[in-house]
């Protein structure tokens, strides 16, 4: 079943909540190190907690450091932990309305009471779902992020596959970030305002570094990064919404390893593209698919932008943005050629998810 993690702001905790999940990251972090070096962790339990410390501590939240910590060491994941936060499985956390507002509940050093949090529409919606029934929870995670504390909850429920029959192909690329094609219906997102915010975000990031100002870049770095997540979701969802109003049943991309390489210059789309968060654009694309009933499928990239309908592959045939046929004649836009190719799967499916 698909899942996904809502993250729930606590509204404004009293500086002396704020104070107790502190001291519990804490105590949790220095007990997930103590046993990362512990001879006997595979057999431990929430026992072991007491030859750490005499100290009052949930065992919920010690049983889930237990299993994070044996899964570390397994996979040699981590030495030492710089933060461990603190985590609640599905049985040791709650949800519920009172009146307009959601509370959630969890173990802490204290009573067990009720948290306010700060919930937008959407989160509504899935919190809804929770309390009739129609979804399920997982695991919770208490965490800090800009001074302010959260609960990421995860949220698992079945969905319906579409039935439709229909294929849709996406092309990602640079002039345009990404091209989708249904049948005789396309859609397209041109990608020179977002390389012409890249350049901005370039040329501040120079003169920082000339003024020396090393922190200021990394937030720079860190507001680039979010603006681009921020865009990836719009055109995940618009991609998605296309979809499902043409009554696509399949969504196929290309794997695209090595897609920095397709581009002829650096100058390609005033700054180059090179850079954008493809992978997460169709990571997007996957699970918004996922959540709607759509399948996606993946296909080897090969050839995709070189082959005419006709059957005809050659290098020439593509002109940066124009397509023509060195055989045939047949014209179209490059990258839609190219989105037309992958709802076809010319070159064969690599791998489905």
């Amino acid at each position: 079943m698909p899942t996904i993690t809502l993250r729930l702001e606590l509204h404004k905790p009293t500086k002396a909540k704020q104070e107790m999940y502190e001291r519990m990251t804490n105590i949790n972090t220095q007990f997930a190190n103590w046993l990362l070096n512990h001879p006997k962790l595979n057999q431990a339990t929430s026992k072991r907690f007491k030859e750490f410390s005499s100290q009052r501590f949930p065992s919920a939240i010690v049983n889930q450091t237990i299993r994070e910590v044996k899964s570390q060491r397994k996979h040699q994941k981590a030495k030492r932990f710089k933060t461990l936060w603190c985590c609640f499985n599905n049985q040791n956390w709650n949800v519920e309305r009172k009146g307009e507002f959601y509370t959630v509940s969890f173990p802490t050093l204290e009573k067990r009471v009720g948290v306010p949090v700060v919930t937008r529409p959407y989160q509504e919606a899935w919190l809804n779902r929770l309390l009739n029934g129609t979804a399920k929870q997982g695991a919770a995670k208490l965490y800090k992020k800009r001074k302010k504390w959260y609960l990421a909850v995860a949220i698992t429920f079945e969905v319906q596959q579409q039935e439709e029959t229909k294929v849709m192909g996406v092309d990602l690329g640079l002039r345009y970030i990404a091209v989708a094609s249904v049948g005789t219906k396309s859609l397209f997102f041109k990608g020179n305002r977002c390389a012409f915010i890249r350049r901005r975000y370039a040329a501040l990031r120079r003169k920082l570094g000339k003024a020396k100002k090393l922190h200021m870049i990394r937030k720079i770095g860190r507001k680039e990064s979010r603006w681009m997540k921020d865009m990836n979701h719009k055109i995940s969802r618009q991609i998605v919404h296309f979809a499902l109003a043409n009554g696509v049943g399949v969504i196929r991309m290309e794997d695209l390893t090595g897609i920095r390489k397709r581009a002829a210059s650096a100058k390609e789309a005033g700054r180059s593209l090179h850079s954008w968060e493809f992978h997460q654009l169709q990571t997007m694309i996957a699970y918004k698919a996922e959540m709607a009933g759509i399948r996606v499928e993946w296909v080897n990239p090969t050839y995709t932008s070189q082959t005419c309908r006709c059957g005809y592959r050659d290098k020439g045939n593509r002109n940066g943005i124009r397509f023509q046929c060195q055989a045939c004649g047949y014209a179209i836009h490059a990258d839609l050629n190219g989105a037309i190719n992958i709802a076809k799967a010319i070159s064969g499916l690599r791998r489905l998810t």
